[in-house]
């Protein structure tokens, strides 16, 4: 089959089984799956222009309300950090679709952004999962009990405030500035808006790994920030599409459509299965994707 819009190739069941696989196992940490997407959607589909972008965020826009009506089914919805994600990615996401379509419309030196991106969320991954290890080490040496998965599996707000965010889940307290946040928030959604993936896929890592938060809390809050900034940054796309000519920047919205109604399965799925799968195995995972991906742009960028 051919999509018109993205001049893009390929068997029409393809788009949606990869999107499947793909959120099935990334929606579980809170990323919605466009950032393997994206590479995919590049290298194996052929599609390099501008409009890869928006249309990784229309695939967004069509998957993430599954996995998110089934965190807020389970009451693992954090509201007051997902209005905070939300008020600094808009901007930024904005912001980042400016930067890619005057700076960074040529997909090569695009693809060793895309992997400097992947590679530091993947490092980021691999350390945090080694650091929980060695403080599960050091309480087993020392004779304390290990940690476990008991008390309730539901969210419940202790505070929040402007310069505070606090929480209790599974009996143990969390809590983060909310300034921080915004600031992260807002250099994250600019390089997510260049990347054409909301953001989400780096800031949940940051969640996890340097703010301490669990990620079976931070997932909702992630996934439910990625698709209020994706349907901004679609947006953007399709309205500046006119003033580019026969260069193309709006979204293939078929081709989106597509992958979106596997990724609907596949985060519903990951969502609902989330809870039963540790949290060191979905990082793990998803270090190995990001860094495969990561370390293929950035050698091919260097050596083509």
């Amino acid at each position: 089959m051919l999509f018109p819009a993205s001049g893009v190739e390929t068997f029409v069941w393809l788009p949606p089984v990869v999107a499947f696989v793909v959120s099935f196992f990334t929606s579980m940490a809170g990323v919605s799956g466009a950032f393997v997407l994206l590479p995919f959607q590049m290298s194996f589909l052929g599609f390099v222009s501008p409009a890869v972008s928006p249309t990784n965020l229309v695939y967004n826009i069509v998957a993430i309300p599954s996995g998110v009506y089934r965190y807020l089914k389970e009451g693992r919805m954090v509201w007051p950090l997902t209005w905070v994600v939300v008020a600094g990615t808009l901007p930024g996401v904005l912001a980042g679709g400016f930067i890619r379509l005057h700076w960074l419309p040529d997909p090569k030196p695009f693809k060793a952004f895309v992997g400097c991106v992947l590679l530091y969320i993947g490092v980021r991954l691999v350390m945090d999962v080694f650091k929980a290890r060695r403080a599960a080490r050091s309480a087993q040496a020392a004779g304390k009990p290990a940690a476990n998965n008991v008390g309730e599996f539901r969210v419940k707000i202790l505070e929040f405030n402007l310069s505070r965010l606090a929480y209790r889940f599974q009996d143990q307290d969390y809590s983060c500035g909310t300034k921080g946040i915004f600031l992260l928030s807002l250099t994250v959604g600019v390089i997510g808006g260049v990347y054409g993936i909301g953001g989400g896929a780096i800031i949940a890592p940051f969640f996890v790994a340097i703010y301490g938060l669990p990620v079976h809390t931070v997932a909702g809050a992630a996934l439910m920030g990625t698709f209020i900034t994706s349907v901004a940054g679609v947006g953007f796309y399709q309205l500046v599409a006119p003033l580019y000519g026969s260069m193309r920047v709006a979204p293939d919205w078929l081709l989106g459509a597509l992958f979106g109604l596997g990724g609907v399965c596949g985060m519903y799925l990951g969502a609902r299965c989330q809870k039963f799968v540790p949290a060191s195995y979905i990082k793990v995972m998803l270090a190995v994707i990001l860094l495969w991906v990561a370390g293929r742009y950035i050698v091919g960028f260097l050596f083509s």
